[in-house]
This record gives C-alpha cells, sequence and structure tokens, in this order.
C-alpha cells in the first residue's frame, strides 16, 4: 500500500539531468528508514501517484514496477545512473557517430543538395537503439497491472508531445477507472503503458527520434513529454494527488548577480542549450508559481466562499539543484566518448570562453558519464540533507528512529543503505539481487532483479 494522504511525486524531464533526482529519492529513502525505522518504512510506498517526463519519465515508470519495495527501487536507479556510460542510452562509437550526428549535420549544411536521396536522411542527432535495451532491463512493465491491482500503486503517467496532432498528451495507467481530462492543446489518455511511451516520452527535439504510439484505432509520432508542456503539475493532481513533491532538474531561481557577457556571437551550442532550458525548465517554474499563487488567494477567501469553489489548497514541496548544472557539466566535458566530443565540438560544445560560452549547457542534457552523474545525484543527497527538517515535516515523519530493542538508531552510510534494501527484502522472503555486468564493446549492463 501507498502512505495517506496521496502523494504524487513529479518527475521533471531534463536527459542526463535526471540523475539529481535519483539522488534525491536515495536521500529521501534514507532519511524515511531513520525516521520511521526499516521495518516499518517498508510496508508502504511515500507515493501513490507518479508522474514522469522524459528522463523523468523513465525514472517514474522503475519506481511504479517496484511500488512494493520502495526502498529497492530507487537502489537499482542509483546502481544504474551511478555507472551510468553514454554507450548505454546512445550510440557513442565512431560508426554510430557517423551514421546518425555527422549525416545530420552535413543534411543541415547541404541538404538542398542531396535532398532527393531519401536515404540519406537521418531522423535525429544521435541513435539511442542502446536506451532500448537497456529499458527492458531496468523497466519492468509487467509488474505495473500487478502494483495498480494490489493498490501498490494508484496511478502512473507518463508524457509526450505529438508531431502528428501537435496536443501535449498524458497516457496513464491507474488502479481505478478514472476520468481523462481535455484542455487546450493538452489531453489525457488510458493507455498500457510500454517501453515506447518511455522512448517517446525522452525523444529530446533533434537529438533522438520520434516514436510512433499507438493511440485508440489511430497512431501517431511523438517526441520528447518537455515540449508544449504548460502544465507540468496537472496530471498528478487530475489522478488524484492531495500533495506533491516536485523533483527539478533545474534552479527554480537564479542569483540576482549577473554573469560576465560572453564575447562573441552565440554559437549554435549556446542556442541550443538556451533552446533546451526553455523546454525542460521553464514550464516547471511557472506552474509551480501558479500553484503557490493560487493557494495565497484561496487562504485569502472567507470559508464559505471557498467551499463554493472547486479550488483546494494543495500543498507541495519542491526540490531544486542549489548548483548550476551547466556549471557541473562544464567539469565533466572531457568524459564524453571522443565521436561525440568531436560532434558538438562542431556546434560549439566545449569551444572556447566560460562555462556556457562553451557550451555547457547543451551538453548538460547529454553526460550520460558516471563522474557527471555520481556529481549530481551526491547534490541531490546533499539538497535533502540541507533541508531534512523541512522533508520530515511534508511527509509527517516525526517518530525518532528506532531498532527493534528501542536504542537509538545511528544514520547509515550509503553502504549500509544498499545492505538494509538487501536484507530487508530476504527478511521477508523475497531475493534481492542487483549485479553489475559489463560486456561487449558497448558497455551494457544486466541488472539482475528479482521480484514478485
Amino acid at each position: 500500500m501507498y502512505e495517506t494522504p496521496l502523494t504524487g511525486l513529479v518527475l521533471s524531464g531534463g536527459g542526463a539531468r535526471a540523475a539529481y533526482q535519483v539522488g534525491v529519492l536515495r536521500a529521501i529513502a534514507r532519511l524515511r528508514r531513520e525516521r520511521l525505522g526499516p521495518r516499518r518504512a517498508r510496508l508502504k510506498s511515500p507515493f501513490g501517484i507518479i508522474v514522469g517526463t522524459s528522463a523523468g519519465a523513465i525514472n517514474a515508470a522503475a519506481l511504479a514496477c517496484h511500488a512494493d519495495r520502495f526502498d529497492a527501487s530507487v537502489e537499482v536507479l542509483a546502481r544504474v545512473w551511478q555507472d551510468f556510460r553514454a554507450e548505454q542510452v546512445y550510440r557513442a562509437d565512431s560508426l554510430g557517430v557517423i551514421r546518425s550526428g555527422a549525416q545530420w549535420l552535413t543534411m543541415l549544411s547541404v541538404g538542398w543538395l542531396i535532398a532527393r536521396w531519401r536515404k540519406a536522411r537521418p531522423r535525429s542527432l544521435l541513435d539511442n537503439g542502446p536506451l532500448a535495451q537497456l529499458l527492458t532491463e531496468m523497466v519492468p512493465l509487467e509488474r505495473l497491472p500487478m502494483m495498480l491491482q494490489q493498490r501498490q500503486l494508484h496511478a502512473l503517467a507518463v508524457t509526450a508531445s505529438s508531431y502528428t496532432g501537435g496536443e501535449h498528451v498524458t497516457f496513464f495507467s491507474a488502479a481505478q477507472a478514472l476520468e481523462p481530462w481535455s484542455r487546450s492543446q493538452r489531453l489525457a489518455v488510458p493507455a498500457t503503458l510500454t517501453h515506447d511511451h518511455l522512448l517517446a516520452s525522452s525523444a529530446i527535439p533533434f537529438v533522438f527520434p520520434a516514436r510512433r504510439l499507438e493511440q485508440g484505432a489511430q497512431s501517431a509520432w511523438y517526441g520528447d513529454g518537455s515540449m508544449r508542456q504548460t502544465a507540468p503539475l496537472s496530471p498528478a493532481i487530475h489522478l488524484g494527488a492531495q500533495r506533491l513533491l516536485i523533483i527539478g532538474a533545474g534552479r527554480m531561481q537564479e542569483p540576482s548577480v549577473r554573469r560576465a557577457a560572453p564575447q562573441g556571437y552565440p554559437s549554435l551550442a549556446q542556442i541550443a542549450g538556451h533552446a533546451m532550458s526553455s523546454i525542460f525548465l521553464d514550464a516547471l517554474a511557472v506552474d509551480i508559481e501558479r500553484m503557490q499563487r493560487i493557494n495565497r488567494t484561496l487562504a485569502l477567501l472567507p470559508d464559505t466562499v471557498r467551499q463554493d469553489t472547486p479550488l483546494r489548497p494543495l500543498e507541495s514541496l519542491v526540490i531544486a539543484p542549489s548548483q548550476r548544472l551547466d556549471d557541473v557539466a562544464s567539469r565533466h566535458l572531457k568524459s564524453l566518448p571522443a565521436p561525440v566530443r568531436t560532434l558538438l565540438r562542431g556546434v560549439g560544445v566545449g569551444g572556447k570562453g566560460q562555462e556556457t560560452g562553451g557550451g555547457s549547457a547543451l551538453a548538460s542534457y547529454l553526460l550520460f558519464e558516471a563522474p557527471y552523474t555520481r556529481e549530481l545525484m551526491a547534490l541531490g543527497e546533499a539538497d535533502v540533507a540541507a533541508r531534512a527538517d523541512e522533508v520530515n515535516q511534508f511527509f509527517d515523519w516525526t517518530r525518532e528512529a528506532t531498532r527493534i530493542d528501542g536504542t537509538r538508531q545511528r544514520r547509515p552510510g550509503a553502504a549500509a543503505d544498499v545492505a538494509a534494501s538487501a536484507a530487508d527484502l530476504q527478511d521477508e522472503g523475497t531475493p534481492f539481487d542487483v549485479t553489475e555486468v559489463l560486456h561487449g564493446a558497448g558497455g551494457s549492463r544486466s541488472l539482475d532483479l528479482e521480484l514478485p
């Protein structure tokens, strides 16, 4: 079962930036065990509704498929993200880059000359074929119906943007029949969620190819769910969330001190990074401000008037990076595979200049490499630790953690967290084994997770 009041988890998009979300979730799981004790903590999931967009949709689906084992699901995600390699997400070898990225850039420059040869038209800058294989190992969607039937989860929703019809679509699966909603340029559709939905939701425009999805009797091409997403909090609210934990992939507010203006004309990478930030970050910040404004307005209304409106105050906690992820990415550009670095250097990534002047904003979405993802995870854990009192108050985890014999429990480290998760599951008679097996030139990983 999940905890009450019904809490919605909202995971925004952001490519490799989604590693920050995993760090936040890992710290929350640890804090929860400390406050409730490991046995009590595993009885219920803290989130009954999970909504994800883009890379956040992949994290959301992985959590939902193991809703009966929240700690274990977070640890599986952490194991993937902390040892990530770009080859697990997209073709990063020379041949793969030439077949997609180099051809794509060539089409931009001399496409008018070779347009008649349709076979020379690549669909995206990078080929994310490896991601499809990773999803089969990381997200066992066949478990989702059981999680819903057993009331371990109330609903899972992922979003995508239709290139065919222009709408922003929320695909959802729920434990009970829910009325789909429709608003201007956005609608909701009940669906049996598949890995194709996750690939569509995470198909960063221009970077990864669109996916064809079935919608009723029709099909359409879909891309990243962050595009045309005017109300990121809406799906969780429509699905019945009474409070929201929102994890962003970028700073909600920039410091008032202005940065030194870069010299010269902005590179293509700078412009692309600016566009990415607009797609992935701006809508969430605006929707949070809208929610807070509605809450303040409702607080001013007399009780008799408030009862006559369908609007209700919504409790929320927003956790977002305390540092600029562009700056973090700039320190890890050399971690990218050489063919990808060469490709991105062609559009201005890693060029001369300061952080954003070197195109690190664009790179921050594509840096699926362990040095970068580990730093983002560590930042997420640190941000939660700095706001531990707020998190405890939001979830009402007020009881001091104690051992079974009643003695005070010390805060466990990361290694103890893994052991505690495995021990808790084995205590229930459920085998739990997370193994990391590197094989082949592509560096793909197989996760052995045995859960019912």
